[in-house]
């Protein structure tokens, strides 16, 4: 790599940490130096805990913007973790109160997991039921203002697995969770996302047994949990990947986009040579503000 190239590397990724730190700094509420800077919004922002179930796990937190508009987008944004009870929703929080900070509507989920009530094929449930929820209990919290037409899917690690699911539920065999759903994404972005099961449980992944069982036991949930046998999804496809991830591989990326444009689908992948696995879930790093513009430009294109 020549001196310039390896400056303009060092300088964008400087810029990333310092824009994506300005982004955090406004996370938890309007602050005085913003609301400084520009107009009293007409609505205040705010957050609310909608339940789109009746067991524990099955609420997600709504953010809502401060616009008075009455057809805000949507971001769905899920989790990682392995599809563990270990970890939750809590670390999308920062994350997606950096998204409704310029102007959409975030519903961060939270799904049974393993570990607790989750597993087969309750977590897939899960995730189906918290999106389809948007028609309902959640528009209801949100005041019918959101815009069902413009639903935007973002997942992290297991959480990318579960967003492609979702994107994909309309190609599902009607015996699938969530088959035939009501609500339609136009855009899907993972992070470090797994997207062919039985390519992961082969290259070692430890969760899956929990989450699936074995390939060679269960191999039709391995089919309908596998989001690159469930093509073309009908939508913009953005797959991000950190170079020196030690979770999953990048290639579960690749491969993915690979499928995804040879069916059809306009898609994209970018490996980022400075992210690793978690980055994606660290909204002080520059692999989210990577991810936070490219959800953004396909709410706003």
């Amino acid at each position: 790599m020549t001196s310039l190239r390896w400056a303009a590397l060092v300088l964008t990724t400087t810029c990333a940490v310092l824009m994506s730190a300005a982004l955090v700094s406004g996370c938890a509420s309007l602050t005085e130096s913003s609301a400084a800077s520009t107009p009293a919004p007409v609505v205040p922002a705010s957050t609310v805990r909608v339940a789109y179930g009746t067991e524990p796990d099955q609420f997600g937190d709504l953010y809502l913007p401060a616009t008075s508009a009455r057809a805000i987008p949507v971001v769905v944004m899920i989790h990682g973790g392995g599809w563990h009870q270990k970890r939750d929703l809590t670390y999308f929080a920062p994350l997606a109160q950096s998204l409704v900070d310029r102007g959409v509507a975030v519903w961060n989920i939270e799904y049974r997991r393993t570990g607790g009530a989750g597993g087969w094929p309750m977590t897939l449930a899960d995730a189906n039921d918290a999106v389809e929820a948007l028609a309902g209990t959640v528009q209801g919290a949100a005041g019918g203002r959101l815009d069902l037409a413009r639903v935007h899917l973002a997942g992290h690690s297991a959480g990318g697995q579960l967003a492609a699911y979702v994107a994909s539920r309309h190609n599902l065999p009607t015996s699938a969770p969530g088959a035939q759903p009501n609500i339609r994404a136009v855009s899907l972005t993972t992070m470090a996302g797994v997207f062919d099961l039985s390519r992961a449980y082969s290259a070692g992944d430890r969760f899956l047994p929990a989450f699936l069982g074995a390939p060679a036991d269960v191999p039709d949930r391995y089919a309908v949990a596998s989001p690159i046998l469930h093509l073309p999804l009908g939508l913009r496809v953005n797959a991000l990947h950190g170079a020196l991830d030690l979770t999953v591989p990048a290639d579960q990326s690749t491969r993915f986009v690979d499928a995804a444009r040879i069916a059809g689908d306009p898609a994209s992948v970018q490996i980022l040579p400075f992210a690793g696995h978690g980055d994606f879930g660290n909204a002080m790093s520059p692999a989210w503000f990577v991810a936070h513009q490219t959800i953004l430009e396909s709410v706003f294109g």
